[in-house]
């Protein structure tokens, strides 16, 4: 009798921790998919602007054609961009390109036609809804890398996550775009 209750006993217990490792598995499984998705979700915003941008330096090489400087400068950081694969070289990259497009945008102050244009108004606006999309998809992706980071380091979760060697994930940052500076105004 009390040999069939040691085994019930012991029963129960490995029954519960490979229940608990399936749920933590199950949970760290959930947690990397979505900060999959949320990536993907990133990559889609980030190719929407990729391939806006060459129909902006056509737009622009009309009116500015001495500045082929700029407009290779721009062509090299989309590619570069384009090339680069994990959250922390395509924040990188995505800087480099934002820096380079802010140029052809200032150069562009300087051809009023430019600026009148029907083309390069719609190309400016889709490329700033494109902006607003991704800076909604890095939070997205981000929140989710929190999640993922924290699942991975709080114990006893850290055990299965070590034992399935899922390892933490690199938050997305690029740079936001300065604030501009507040106007004085004396009387």
């Amino acid at each position: 009798m009390e040999t069939n209750l040691i085994l019930i006993v012991l029963l129960v217990i490995i029954v519960a921790v490979v229940l608990w490792f399936v749920m933590i598995y199950n949970a760290l499984v959930r947690l990397q998919v979505r900060t999959n998705e949320a990536w993907s979700d990133i990559d889609v915003q980030l190719k929407r602007r990729y391939d806006l941008i060459p129909n902006l330096i056509n737009t622009v090489k009309g009116y500015a054609t001495h500045e082929r400087e700029l407009f290779e400068k721009v062509t090299k950081a989309r590619a570069n961009a384009m090339n680069t694969q994990n959250p922390e070289a395509k924040a990188g990259a995505e800087n480099m390109l934002s820096g380079a497009l802010k140029s052809l945008f200032a150069v562009s102050e300087n051809y009023p036609q430019l600026k009148a244009n029907e083309n390069f108004l719609e190309l400016q606006r889709e490329l700033s809804d494109t902006e607003n999309k991704i800076q909604a998809s890095r939070r997205f992706y981000n929140g989710n890398v929190r999640d993922l980071n924290t699942k991975i380091l709080v114990f006893p979760d850290s055990i299965v996550a070590g034992i399935l060697n899922i390892k933490k994930r690199e938050f997305f940052e690029i740079e936001e775009p300065k604030e501009k500076e507040t106007l004085k105004v004396e009387f």
